[in-house]
């Protein structure tokens, strides 16, 4: 099961990469960032053609997520409504539409897009660790119904120096931060794995460059796209791997995907059927 994640920054803007990125990789799960745009003018169609269903949390021109799937996405849940409503802080992330989750083949499937925080003396940084420590509370109500977890998306966090092109530039700067690492590890708790660390120790891979400086002409990058899994699914990954060919692109999204390869044991298998094609998944 291939599952991918993408901050795309802007669906409208980029839906025929989009398209063809899924036509070369095939992917039967691919999770979007910064859709940017209204649940009703999001470009279903596209998607559908090619057999996926489609689920939106978006809003205009800001933020924005969605979870494209070959397999039924079952018990849809947009945001952090009824999940954790005790948390203390949950009004103010009622706004700004940044999770979606959906049960997919016996996996929590969970799509964050992380506030970038702006800077340390902003009142977004503190919105940032608010959020993240919910995200933490939220996770561990999905840890206390025994789920299996895939959570991706953009965290716009660098989990240590070897996710920064410069690390000593930039160190203790926004997005790698010790607050902010801090924050990211209360929400993993050593319950989740890091897949691409799993299959690469080393630095210099990156999912994000910056649109100024010729940043990704001279390599310069942070990896902020993450996909975590639980523990238990970790054995059954086989690859995870950051696909930087889409940043080539004319006009692309300053991310590129990430994406694992998931090898399922005793997998349910589901159909999607129309009246022209049928077809397992």
């Amino acid at each position: 099961m291939l599952i991918a994640t993408w901050n795309v920054n802007s669906i409208r803007t980029r839906i025929s990469q989009i398209i063809d990125w899924i036509n070369q990789v095939n992917p039967d799960i691919l999770c979007l960032q910064e859709t940017k745009v209204i649940d009703n003018s999001f470009p279903f169609e596209p998607f559908e053609k090619l057999g996926y269903s489609v689920e939106v949390y978006g809003q205009k021109s800001y933020n924005g997520v969605a979870i494209i799937s070959k397999i039924k996405a079952e018990n849809i849940k947009k945001g952090f409504y009824g999940c954790v409503d005790s948390y203390q802080n949950i009004e103010i992330f009622r706004d700004q539409k940044r999770l979606i989750s959906a049960d997919i083949n016996g996996i929590k499937i969970i799509n964050v897009y992380v506030p970038n925080g702006s800077s340390l003396e902003s009142s977004k940084f503190e919105y940032k660790i608010n959020w993240l420590n919910c995200l933490a509370s939220f996770l561990d109500e999905q840890e206390k119904k025994g789920e299996l977890i895939c959570l991706m998306g953009d965290f716009n966090v660098a989990p240590s120096n070897l996710d920064i092109h410069d690390p000593k530039k930039f160190e203790g700067g926004i997005m790698a931060s010790e607050t902010e690492r801090n924050a990211l590890n209360n929400v993993l708790k050593k319950r989740l794995i890091d897949c691409f660390r799993i299959f690469e120790q080393d630095a210099g891979h990156w999912s994000w460059w910056d649109y100024r400086n010729n940043a990704f002409e001279l390599n310069k990058g942070w990896r902020i796209d993450h996909i975590y899994v639980s523990k238990e699914l970790s054995a059954n990954l086989k690859s995870c791997v950051i696909d930087s060919r889409p940043r080539g692109n004319l006009r692309p999204s300053d991310h590129v995907p990430v994406m694992i390869d998931l090898h399922l044991s005793d997998r349910n298998i589901d159909f999607f059927e129309d009246e022209d094609n049928f077809f397992e998944i």
